[in-house]
């Protein structure tokens, strides 16, 4: 573990974000299938969706209007339409992710479309406009990162790193709360992968978890959703387990807040977010010193009940509980 940067502490995760409510769930969250659209702000891009093979849904004249708009790209007078069609597209066409990390000069002009926004960020300046558009370059971002021939690839040239600026922001508004959420449907669609033990190591060595761990207390439900998914993941692979309980620390960060997630819920009873918050407490108690912790710190709504009514009919969850519970019970 020698090399990975140490999250910083809890006092770094202050601030305060608003409720956006969302529809659908899974063990992978999902933000609605509405396409980004403009002039019409703020469409979530769905994080972690893969598009059909190659030719379900695109004729030869079809699969010629994307390349036409790749091609677009490149044109700074013509790239906010050929953003917005690509991104409409993406689900349709599966290699999409190929064409746009093959294709010359493609993947600097969706860089430039994301570095042009950074002197907006402070002072907080961004507009519903100018956040649609750099979505929609996100959107494509996601593709590649999903893709399993260009994920790695994207990996190594230190893409996702262009996104956290994004993730560290702390306004309230709703250009920079959809700004946050595209940017963590990037992520998510990353470690949404079996083996990615490689992006964990990444994740974990550029200090994604404080930023995700600041969102989860104080973003919108669906900010929250996606970023505890991302932090579940990487709980879930062996290196990630023993890097957060590497230290106190870490382990404290993480703890504390689930703890304050929990004590939230109880008032807003957002069983989508308590899934995960259940599941990530049981792949913290698989860490003998962490279970030993645990023991002492596990808030007490799951220990008394309180969320036996939320959770009636999700049998996988209250075993999950049920689990942790006898996890701790163990000597």
């Amino acid at each position: 573990m020698s090399g990975l940067i140490s999250p910083k502490p809890v006092s770094y995760l202050q601030h305060t974000q608003p409720y956006n409510p969302y529809r659908g769930y899974s063990d992978t969250p999902a933000i609605p299938p509405t396409p980004l659209a403009h002039p019409t702000p703020h469409q979530p891009v769905p994080p972690f969706t893969t598009g059909p093979s190659l030719g379900a849904n695109l004729g030869i004249h079809d699969e010629g209007k994307v390349y036409a708009l790749v091609i677009e790209l490149m044109d700074p007078n013509s790239r906010e339409t050929a953003l917005l069609e690509l991104s409409k597209k993406r689900e349709q066409y599966d290699d999409l992710a190929l064409v746009l990390w093959h294709s010359f000069g493609i993947m600097p002009a969706l860089l430039q479309e994301i570095v042009s926004v950074y002197p907006l960020l402070s002072p907080p300046n961004l507009t519903a406009h100018v956040s649609n558009r750099v979505c929609n370059a996100l959107a494509l971002l996601q593709c590649v990162a999903s893709h399993s021939e260009t994920r790695q690839l994207f990996l190594n040239a230190h893409i996702p790193l262009f996104l956290y600026p994004f993730l560290n922001t702390t306004s309230k508004t709703r250009p920079f709360e959809y700004l946050r959420l595209t940017s963590l449907g990037v992520i998510g669609a990353l470690v949404k992968q079996n083996d990615n033990t490689t992006v964990i190591h990444f994740l974990l060595s550029t200090e994604i978890i404080p930023l995700c761990l600041r969102i989860m207390e104080t973003g919108s439900e669906l900010s929250k959703t996606v970023a505890i998914f991302i932090v579940q993941k990487i709980l879930l692979d062996e290196t990630g387990l023993t890097y957060i309980c590497h230290t106190y620390e870490r382990f404290y960060a993480v703890g504390t807040v689930l703890s304050n997630m929990v004590n939230q819920l109880v008032e807003t009873q957002a069983v989508r977010l308590l899934k995960h918050v259940v599941r990530c407490y049981l792949r913290l108690s698989d860490n003998l010193r962490a279970r030993e912790a645990l023991r002492a710190c596990l808030p007490e709504p799951l220990r008394d009940n309180t969320f036996s009514a939320l959770l009636k009919g999700d049998m996988v969850t209250r075993r999950c509980l049920t689990t942790l519970l006898n996890n701790l019970d163990e000597q």
